[in-house]
């Protein structure tokens, strides 16, 4: 049997009080040791209860052995008081020569008993319900961490194709597309370990990786990313639109030359943060869809996660048009 020093306090404390109401007399409310030896055969019975039966029994779900046990050990308490501890403290008297009948022995025995082990029961809940929340919390750390790992995979992947198809051309810009990719991939690996990031340093970074995307498209189409009333001293998930915006600039290159319509606009609402983004495509075979690509995937469990019941994500698809929508209630930087 392990008790820590919190619990035994715990229990020291609960004993006296419930020895002081056991043992209060308006008419004599003088010490008694008689009192202190019956108290004594309640709180044995009780830590028998609560520290051998319940965990052996009870918790394991073998109901018939525990309450035959209960049942002994009560019947035991009160043989212990009625043959011995009578006989002890009131020798002679009629309270010693007569039992009072099963009925009376125990409303004597077990409103303490019952106490002082619920008291117990109460108190592995407790502990056992902290067990659960530190499990549920270290489960979810851990699948935040995958669902993180995930990303730079599956962005450098994206970006490297595009990459290749510049060196392959020769083109000018090869050195400037590796220049920006290297610092996003900087951001990624380095500055984004933490479950949250600020909300400033963040859009910068949606900043930088537009600008990369943009210089893959040139002349062929226009990009909007129209940013209003971002407040300082809030913090999000980082890694988290830049997938939408990089599901918009590949969705809008996939099939189409030309023509290419990209509006990104993000804007804050008290603590809320609006994002929107719409973009035209042309169906082509073996595309992963706005709806179904890994990286949404990915985002969906995300948000799930760090913001249950604390964000909005409709997507919609119309015609050669997809428009994504979220809405997430943000936090300041030094909220617990």
């Amino acid at each position: 049997m392990s008790i820590s020093r919190k619990e035994l306090i715990f229990q020291i404390v609960l004993i006296v009080l419930v020895f002081l109401f056991y043992s209060f007399d308006r008419q004599n409310p003088e010490f008694r040791w008689s009192q202190v030896a019956f108290f004594s055969t309640h709180v044995i019975a009780a830590w028998l209860i609560g520290y051998w039966l319940m965990p052996r029994f009870l918790y394991r779900k073998k109901y018939v052995p525990f309450f035959a046990y209960v049942i002994l050990i009560i019947a035991m308490v009160i043989g212990l008081e009625e043959l011995f501890l009578e006989q002890v403290f009131f020798p002679g008297t009629k309270r010693a020569k007569n039992f009072p009948g099963i009925i009376f022995s125990l409303i004597e025995v077990l409103p303490v008993i019952t106490i002082l082990s619920g008291f117990k029961f109460g108190w592995d809940a407790l502990q056992k319900q902290e067990q659960i929340e530190a499990l549920k919390s270290t489960v979810q750390e851990g699948e935040l961490q995958f669902l993180r790992s995930q990303i730079n995979p599956h962005f450098l992947f994206n970006n490297l194709n595009n990459l290749y198809s510049y060196a392959l051309e020769g083109s000018t810009k090869t050195p400037e597309i590796i220049l920006e990719l290297s610092g996003l991939l900087r951001y990624m690996l380095y500055e984004c370990k933490e479950k949250f990031v600020p909300l400033e340093k963040e859009v910068e970074q949606l900043h930088n990786f537009i600008k990369l995307n943009k210089l893959q498209i040139e002349d062929r189409g226009v990009v909007r990313f129209n940013v209003k009333g971002i407040a300082a001293g809030y913090r999000i998930a980082p890694l988290i639109l830049i997938v939408f915006i990089e599901n918009a600039f590949k969705h809008s290159q996939a099939g189409q030359s030309e023509n290419i319509e990209i509006e990104i606009d993000l804007e804050m609402k008290g603590t809320v943060l609006h994002f929107h983004s719409a973009n035209n495509y042309m169906p082509s075979e073996g595309l992963d869809t706005v709806a179904t690509g890994i990286g949404l995937k990915n985002v969906r469990k995300r948000l799930q996660l760090l913001y249950p019941n604390k964000h909005g994500l409709k997507i919609h698809k119309e015609g050669n048009r997809y428009e994504v929508n979220l809405s997430m209630e943000l936090e300041k930087m030094n909220s617990s």
